[in-house]
């Protein structure tokens, strides 16, 4: 069952009850929370997801006001998992950023199946383009354009690669933006779906996308290594992309594994693998109808009598 299935009163009866088991990809997780920002953004930017009732679940979070009275007084919000705080609460108008930030958290640090990078990740014709990057770098911004003009969206933040395949798998979960890129993809893109904006974050006025439908309904497809892109936004640039040394891809693959310790010498080899699977670039731009050229040129580029 999808999401957009339940009406407004069983989803936050789930919310507020036995919660709410919900499929991201690999990934079931079981959402409690009885505020409303938490049950509109779930509403908004899951409708395609899964529902799966009954599944064992592999995270039991939950989003809710901390006791005591914080809980009129400035209210906060608390991400807990497995009932146990996981970090420090936020302003009590974050409650839908600090649920997407809990769940990254979760991958990132306690689910090692995969060897997770903190990179974008578009799917087109079954190869994989990854976009391993800081943030403020314009990744997510360049994710979000590609992924409303004719790229798959697996994931906006993670890059989770099968150790013993290679293949990548999808999680399409909401892309969030940040500043100054959100009214720039709102420009870019009009149709794009957008939760309100929230202010005075940690990373600023953050808002997230909704991931396009088509994309959520393809989450069990993987996708084999095809382009590595380090992006970059630079004001008054022309896009622009170059050819990256393999070495420099793999550093830069190295340094934004989450849990490559845990996978030690066979993590190592798995990227090495991937970046001689993978085409690898730098890419610099400002205007995003350049930048989705330049991606659909590449991607034209690989298929034969193309």
């Amino acid at each position: 069952m999808r999401l957009d299935a339940l009406d407004a009163r069983a989803l936050r009866r789930r919310l507020r009850g036995p919660g709410l088991r919900l499929r991201t990809g690999p990934v079931l997780n079981c959402i409690r929370s009885p505020l409303e920002a938490v049950a509109e953004g779930i509403a908004l930017h899951y409708a395609a997801h899964p529902v799966e009732d009954d599944a064992f679940a592999d995270f039991h979070v939950s989003v809710e006001r901390p006791a005591g009275p914080r809980r009129w007084w400035r209210p906060q919000v608390v991400f807990r998992l497995d009932g146990e705080s996981s970090f420090s609460p936020l302003p009590g108008n974050q409650g839908f950023p600090i649920l997407e930030w809990g769940l990254n958290w979760c991958l990132t640090a306690l689910h090692h199946r995969f060897l997770t990078l903190h990179a974008a990740v578009l799917e087109r014709g079954g190869r994989a383009l990854v976009l391993p990057a800081p943030s403020g770098s314009g990744k997510s911004t360049l994710c979000a354009a590609l992924a409303l003009n004719g790229w798959r969206l697996l994931s906006d933040e993670l890059a989770l690669i099968d150790p013993a395949t290679g293949l990548i798998h999808a999680l399409p979960r909401p892309v969030s933006l940040k500043n100054g890129s959100i009214d720039l993809v709102r420009r870019f893109a009009p149709e794009a779906r957008f939760g309100p904006p929230v202010h005075e974050t940690a990373k600023g006025t953050v808002a997230h996308m909704r991931p396009p439908a088509a994309g959520v309904a393809r989450a069990a497809e993987p996708a084999r290594p095809g382009w590595i892109v380090l992006p970059r936004y630079v004001a008054g640039q022309d896009a622009r992309l170059e050819p990256l040394p393999r070495a420099q891809a793999l550093r830069r693959l190295v340094e934004n594994a989450f849990n490559y310790s845990v996978h030690g010498t066979a993590g190592f080899e798995r990227l090495a693998r991937m970046v001689d699977d993978s085409t690898c670039h730098a890419f610099s731009y400002e205007r995003l109808p350049e930048a989705v050229a330049a991606f659909d040129a590449l991607a034209a580029a690989a298929v034969p009598g193309a």
